[in-house]
């Protein structure tokens, strides 16, 4: 009899590990975040920058912004802070489910708005070779040339044990990264609770989290009521700052699992 060499990947019956689960018989919402704060949870904020010293926001342990000219990329520390307000926004959601989670931010996104796929490439990049716990992406490009290189990113991010939770697109259009599966993908839902959020048997949006008219953070520290897919995401990245703080030992697939088993319209224990 010839023995073969195993395939690529495989493994030896010498070699099997018991991977202990720890997982309850039952998922409910206290096993998952009841008396978490975030605390020990680094969460980036990838966007537009962040308002220092917004009293909705906190501290925000550091701040960089990412610039691209002539493909050489460049990070510095971010002196200005937030250009449009929607950073400040996002943050303000994060810090208000895990005060005591450590806030980054990344900031790809200029005034009005602007950006370019380049940066927003080389911005979760960044993100990622930090190694953060997770990443919100309130934002995402349309174009499909930058379509490969953010799937590959993303993928890096879910085998690293970094989670990116992603914003869906306002409009009926294709975008990324949220279309991925190795992202949490949000969209928005009209109650007014935080912790209600909806697991959506019809992806490709995965979860419903609360973003219409929110009360948010903005510049000059002051607040705006305001409506978007891109402010239900830091609900939903709240969340799993919470689930990740009292069990840090959860993979993306994990937790990912434990949002859908505790959703409003999945768990049976409110």
């Amino acid at each position: 009899m010839i023995e073969e060499e195993l395939p690529a990947w495989s493994l030896p019956a010498d070699a099997v590990e018991r991977i202990r689960a720890g997982w309850p018989d039952r998922v409910t919402r206290e096993w998952a975040w009841g008396d978490a704060t975030g605390a020990g949870v680094r969460v980036c904020i990838l966007d537009s920058g962040v308002e220092p010293g917004h009293p909705r926001v906190g501290e925000v342990h550091g701040a960089v912004v990412i610039e691209v000219e002539d493909k050489e990329v460049t990070v510095t520390d971010d002196e200005e802070g937030d250009l449009c307000g929607h950073g400040t926004a996002c943050a303000g959601i994060v810090r208000s489910l895990a005060p005591e989670c450590e806030l980054w931010s990344a900031r790809v996104l200029g005034a009005g708005y602007t950006g370019s796929g380049d940066v927003l490439l080389a911005g979760l990049r960044w993100a990622v070779e930090q190694g953060f716990d997770v990443v919100n992406m309130s934002l995402s490009t349309t174009k499909r040339k930058f379509a490969a290189t953010l799937h590959e990113l993303a993928d890096q991010a879910y085998f690293k044990r970094t989670t990116i939770v992603a914003s869906a697109h306002n409009m009926p259009v294709e975008s990324y990264p949220w279309r991925f599966a190795s992202v949490i993908s949000v969209a928005s839902h009209e109650d007014e609770d935080p912790f209600t959020f909806y697991a959506n048997p019809e992806p490709p949006v995965e979860f419903f989290a609360r973003g219409v008219d929110v009360e948010v953070a903005w510049l000059g520290g002051e607040s705006v009521v305001s409506t978007g897919n891109s402010f239900a995401t830091p609900h939903l990245t709240g969340i799993c700052a919470l689930i990740r703080s009292k069990h840090p030992e959860l993979t993306p697939f994990e937790l990912k699992s434990v949002l859908y088993l505790t959703a409003s319209n999945v768990a049976e224990e409110r």
